[in-house]
């Protein structure tokens, strides 16, 4: 029996308020060329490339006329460029509802880090204006430090999809494998196999599947 290969597509999400809700502190014009523009382009791009791994994966595009780093590096750009905006969406309110200050537990971690909300408004924005370019600024929660982090994301092209957890990973720095293989990485990766421990990642994959 043949095996059916089959890539699910992302969907695009439904814009959590109306397209003139953020005014007048975001434009209507604004948020609907950048909601049904950018966004969706996003999700579109994704589900092209996509459709070309599938191809890929079955067999039906000839060695030499795909550029697999090509289509991989496209849907890093466009899956984290997807993820990132819903979350940006979601991350806004109407007058209102948004504005102010937090409350809870960020509250207590931002008063705690920064000695004031204030202070960490000044810090996060002077980091956004200081971003090279287009890009992203981003506050995490570092679940094993307990901090509250923020980085610049350039471009949103960042080898790595947004808020997915990581289930297998390996080193491919020469300090992984130079002082035994030398420059044969290929020979490291093939010996690699044979080291991955598959209880610790279904271990890792089991902590995110009921969340």
């Amino acid at each position: 029996m043949t095996q059916v290969i089959q890539l699910k597509r992302y969907e695009f999400p439904q814009l959590p308020y109306k397209v003139d809700a953020l005014e007048p502190y975001i434009s209507k014009d604004i948020i609907d060329v950048h909601y049904n523009g950018h966004h969706k382009g996003y999700v579109n791009g994704a589900n092209s490339l996509l459709d070309r791994l599938e191809k890929l994966i079955k067999g039906d595009l000839p060695q030499g006329q795909y550029d697999l780093q090509g289509i991989l590096r496209g849907l890093t750009f466009n899956i984290n460029g997807h993820k990132l905006h819903a979350i940006y969406w979601n991350n806004m309110a109407p007058a209102g509802k948004g504005g102010g200050k937090p409350g809870g537990a960020l509250a207590d971690l931002i008063n705690k880090q920064y000695g004031s909300f204030d202070r960490f408004k000044q810090v996060f924005s002077e980091s956004a204006n200081s971003l090279p370019g287009s890009g992203w600024t981003v506050l995490y929660y570092d679940n094993e430090s307990g901090n509250l982090q923020i980085m610049t994301v350039e471009n949103h092209f960042m080898n790595h999809i947004a808020e997915l957890p990581v289930i297998l990973i390996v080193d491919e720095f020469e300090h992984a494998y130079y002082l035994q293989y030398k420059n044969k990485r290929g020979d490291y990766l093939n010996a690699w196999w044979n080291v991955v421990n598959w209880d610790d990642a279904e271990k890792r994959l089991q902590k995110y599947l009921n969340k």
